[in-house]
């Protein structure tokens, strides 16, 4: 995607999505620069990385505080759940797919030919990217009317079901209602001193692979994956569809 700032009243495809022009069209370009760029192309300026961990903030701080309004009977426990439904990085990924903002990433050749603009942890990174971009464009107040508007529908959801589902006992007990075998998790690496490590795990179901997640323990990567498995929901793909039943010769 071609940023030029110097037409400043002419507004992208991007920004025609998400209802705000950048005054300043290089904070757009840096939001949406993959950190791989920089591995092929030497002494490029920028990428989405000090961006992203802006908008993580903004985020937070923007959730919190509509939760804040919407559940005044609400303990800080009961808050904090509901939020982490909401920020989650497989709740981030579904907002960044709605936006389609993968074909707007730029990244290395050897990224995208590995999948990189369908990979969660990239979209998720460049939707908080996106967010610390408008923050520091046009303000606070810009950055939570993006961020509220692209979570209406999930706050919606929570309105009517504010209670946490737990992810993996949701996942096993939609797959066993399929056929009894169980969900299998796995841990396929971890990273890090002992004192942050980073753990990905992937779930599989039947030989096949439903999602994967991250996290700093190996409990809050099974979540995170099974919250991948229940958004793409890669079952109903292969479910094989149930034999009509035969009428009955009078």
């Amino acid at each position: 995607m071609t940023i030029n700032p110097a037409k400043p009243h002419v507004m992208n495809p991007l920004e025609e999505r998400i209802i705000y022009k950048f005054r300043n069209g290089l904070l757009l370009a840096e939001a949406l620069t993959h950190p791989s760029i920089s591995l092929e192309r030497k002494n490029y300026p920028f990428d989405n990385q000090r961006l992203e961990f802006l908008g993580d903030a903004v985020i937070q701080v923007s959730v919190t505080e509509h939760l804040f309004r919407m559940f005044p009977d609400f303990g800080e426990g009961q808050l904090t759940k509901l939020r982490t439904r909401i920020v989650s990085r497989p709740a981030l990924r579904d907002r960044a797919l709605a936006l389609d903002l993968g074909s707007f990433i730029m990244m290395g050749r050897g990224e995208e030919a590995s999948g990189g603009r369908e990979r969660a942890s990239t979209l998720a990174d460049a939707f908080e990217s996106l967010v610390g971009a408008i923050y520091l464009d046009g303000g606070f107040d810009a950055a939570r009317i993006f961020i509220l508007r692209q979570m209406d529908s999930v706050f919606t959801e929570i309105a009517n079901q504010p209670d946490e589902i737990n992810p993996k006992g949701y996942l096993q007990e939609i797959l066993q209602a399929i056929e009894p075998s169980a969900p299998d998790y796995q841990i396929l690496s971890q990273t890090g001193p002992e004192h942050s490590k980073v753990f990905i795990c992937c779930v599989l179901w039947n030989g096949l692979e439903l999602g994967r997640g991250c996290g700093c323990s190996k409990k809050e990567a099974q979540v995170a994956a099974a919250q991948v498995a229940l958004a793409d929901r890669l079952w109903e793909q292969t479910a094989k569809p149930a034999p009509a039943k035969k009428k009955k010769k009078k």
